[in-house]
């Protein structure tokens, strides 16, 4: 296929025009914006495009290809040298521009960033992703396992049915139609108590979280976060401006007592973050009196709170657990949902569900931030429910990921004195590792580990490194341990994306070190 080329002429120099365009092409190649074997436009199509002679474009490029620069082929066209001499390479045009990368502004000092700009700049960034084939990464689920044949028919079935999805919605709340289905599969599921106008599509969870510190959260107002918790949205709210207060998470979930005291000391939070179906990454189930507690605070301080049902699909043991949102009746829980774990991170779509009196601003927060998800894949997804393959989906992946996290269990179990944390739920599991018995510290057992092509994770960095152990902050998790050695000798394992074969060939990797 032949380059789009873009020469910028300028008729009115004294330089004639078939000298810059042989100059504009020679720095085009010199500076890698064309390469090696990349095929030129046809002397009559460029010369056509830039509005000049043919004989222009020919006395220009005879002119590159004496000097080695482009070769023809016959038959073929024009092309850029399978080698460029060494020599041509250091010339002061490929210097010159070595020196604008390496004196590029590195600090915001050097720009004129907004405060949210100068947040963003001192906000660690994500980490790359990890390469090694064994890895107990928590968000992964088992892509090889998704029904992509069906998924795809259905996306082809919508894509010719009509062409609305080509074009702008009028809706920025999401199409209805899968408004309608979601309001149906969470009623039932989870006991949701909503309308189809409630529900806005989201790009996923971070953008609901970012919409609702967008639309509820001024700079310097506190909300409370789970601790440990998602770090993620720890890092959403602060880079906002707000002020994070870490509240302990014990056996039950967030410990409203603290929230509380908070309070008290006039320090009411305006949002509390909660994970109340499986708590990360804990995985604790909160009890009903917390869940009552944590709704009268909401509604005697003004507060709301942001349900996170990140994978409240999968429950190994007894009844699913409804959800915190069916229990309010003051419209005080916005309850954000995604398809990232029960399908594929890479679609991009969760929902959330908002008090009737929020659901205004918030559809103008939406459209102004992107107007739209894909309507090509909000249309697909509608029928994925609505013909029952989403839930046919579950309940398959259901059985299955039981099964794995049985074996994550039990191989474990043979590095000694393994305890396992929370409920069995969800697509991870948090673990307190015999790190004593292999006279290792957490960081130098991840290290070791990643030699054996094994990835592990700490729970560490999902604890808020502000707040100090205490008897004010206890910080108990299951199992009456304190937060303090959970820092220690804590690690999420993640078993979504791994083999039960896999799972057992990674911890037998990983036992000699635990075997000294």
């Amino acid at each position: 296929m032949d380059t789009l080329f873009t020469l910028d002429l300028r008729p009115d120099s004294d330089v004639p025009l078939h000298r810059q365009v042989y100059e504009q092409i020679r720095t085009a190649v010199l500076t890698g914006r064309v390469r090696s074997h990349q095929k030129l436009p046809a002397s009559r199509q460029l010369a056509q495009s830039l509005g000049i002679s043919r004989t222009t474009v020919i006395q220009s490029y005879d002119q590159l290809i004496s000097e080695g620069y482009l070769e023809t082929r016959r038959g073929a066209g024009t092309f850029v040298s399978a080698e460029i001499p060494d020599s041509l390479l250091t010339t002061s045009i490929v210097k010159t521009s070595q020196h604008l990368l390496s004196s590029a502004p590195s600090t915001p000092d050097s720009f004129f960033l907004s405060t949210y700009g100068q947040r963003l700049f001192t906000t660690a960034t994500p980490s790359e992703r990890t390469q090694d084939r064994l890895s107990f990464r928590y968000w992964r689920p088992d892509l090889s396992l998704f029904p992509i044949k069906q998924w795809q028919r259905l996306v082809n079935r919508c894509s010719l049915a009509d062409t609305s999805w080509m074009t702008y919605s009028a809706e920025p709340m999401g199409y209805e139609p899968l408004r309608a289905a979601i309001s149906t599969y969470i009623s039932q599921a989870r006991a949701v108590t909503c309308e189809p106008s409630q529900i806005l599509i989201t790009q996923g969870t971070q953008q609901a979280l970012g919409l609702v510190a967008q639309v509820l959260l001024n700079e310097g107002d506190a909300i409370a976060l789970e601790d440990p918790g998602y770090l993620s949205a720890r890092k959403v709210f602060s880079s906002h401006g707000a002020v994070p207060m870490p509240i302990p998470v014990d056996g039950e979930g967030l410990s409203v007592e603290a929230l509380e005291k908070l309070s008290a000391d006039q320090l009411t939070p305006k949002l509390a973050y909660v994970t109340p179906s499986h708590q990360f990454p804990t995985g604790v189930l909160m009890s009903l009196s917390r869940r009552l507690a944590l709704l009268e605070w909401a509604q005697r301080t003004g507060g709301l709170i942001v349900e996170d049902d990140y994978d409240s699909e999968y429950r190994y043991g007894g009844r699913p657990i409804p959800a915190l949102q069916g229990l309010d009746t003051h419209g005080r829980v916005l309850y954000v949902g995604t398809f990232s774990k029960v399908m594929f991170p890479a679609l991009r779509l969760g929902y959330m569900v908002l008090p009737p009196a929020l659901v205004p601003v918030f559809r103008r927060a939406k459209w102004v931030c992107d107007r739209q998800c894909s309507m090509l894949h909000q249309s697909a997804l509608t029928t994925f429910i609505n013909e029952g393959h989403l839930v046919k989906h579950i309940r398959r992946m259901r059985t299955v990921y039981a099964e794995r996290r049985a074996c994550l269990v039990a191989s474990l179990q043979t590095l000694g004195d393994v305890e396992v944390l929370g409920d069995p739920a969800g697509l991870h599991v948090m673990v307190r590792l015999p790190l004593a018995q292999a006279k290792l510290s957490a960081q130098a057992l991840v290290e070791q580990a990643a030699n054996k092509g094994v990835s592990l994770f700490e729970v560490a960095p999902y604890y808020d490194s502000a707040i100090a152990e205490s008897s004010a902050n206890p910080g108990f998790v299951p199992g009456s341990k304190t937060a303090q050695e959970n820092r220690e000798r804590g690690f999420i394992f993640g078993f979504g994306g791994l083999s039960n074969a896999e799972i057992e060939d990674a911890i037998a990797r990983i036992k000699p070190l635990f075997e000294r």
